[in-house]
């Protein structure tokens, strides 16, 4: 029956270690990468908020369908302007905004002015016409390296209220009750393993003060 109780306590306890390194390796980064971007965006307002040169964003329109979606994660790299290609896909802050909205679409032509100032002229696959504004070299944000499908949403979705509940507090919390029971096991091994052997000192004591008065009789 003990034995019984041992191997299901071994098997909860591995349980809930397996649990705890998973929800550590899928959360770390993840909870990482997320504080570096919100830091890096309160720092400079008017960067796109970078890990390593690499900026994670959002894509919220369908205008480079079918090679980019709406709601696909993509990641664009840090480069120089002189690097740019026609056929490259960037990421620039849209000259014809008022805000630090950030556009991806394809370069078709570069121009350069009489004065060495680089700019593009960029298209988005799935429209007609060009983009109405040259972009500056200056605006560039980076060049188009990878996407991840759909992931944009699950991003756009932790920044809800709901989100921010399931994604990340849910985890913590997880995270600190695997802890305590992981600890509590710990404990109750321990406290049966210090009773055994107390037990054990305890008989051996006995048994050594036994011998020691059939010694005295003889």
């Amino acid at each position: 029956m003990n034995d019984a109780k041992e191997k299901e306590t071994s098997v909860i306890s591995k349980f809930f270690t397996v649990l705890g390194t998973i929800l550590c390796v899928i959360l770390a980064p993840i909870l990482i990468l997320n504080c570096t971007l919100i830091v890096k965006s309160h720092l400079n307002k008017n960067a796109v908020p970078d890990v390593g040169g690499y900026s994670p964003m959002v894509v919220l329109s369908d205008s480079m369908f079918p090679y980019i979606e709406a709601g696909d994660l993509i990641i664009c790299k840090q480069a120089d302007p002189e690097s740019v290609k026609a056929g490259d896909v960037i990421s620039f802050f849209d000259p014809a905004s008022n805000t630090n909205s950030v556009v991806t679409h394809r370069v078709v032509e570069i121009q350069t002015a009489e004065d060495g100032a680089l700019t593009w002229i960029t298209r988005g696959d799935a429209n007609n016409a060009d983009d109405q504004n040259p972009v500056p070299a200056s605006n560039l944000v980076g060049i188009y390296k990878h996407k991840i499908p759909g992931l944009g949403k699950l991003v756009m979705y932790m920044t809800t209220t709901q989100g921010l509940i399931t994604c990340v507090v849910v985890p913590i919390i997880l995270l600190l009750g695997f802890d305590f029971i992981r600890q509590g096991i710990y404990e109750r091994r321990r406290k049966k393993d210090t009773d055994a052997l107390l037990a054990e000192l305890e008989s051996l004591r006995a048994e050594k003060e036994k011998n020691q008065k059939e010694n005295n009789k003889e």
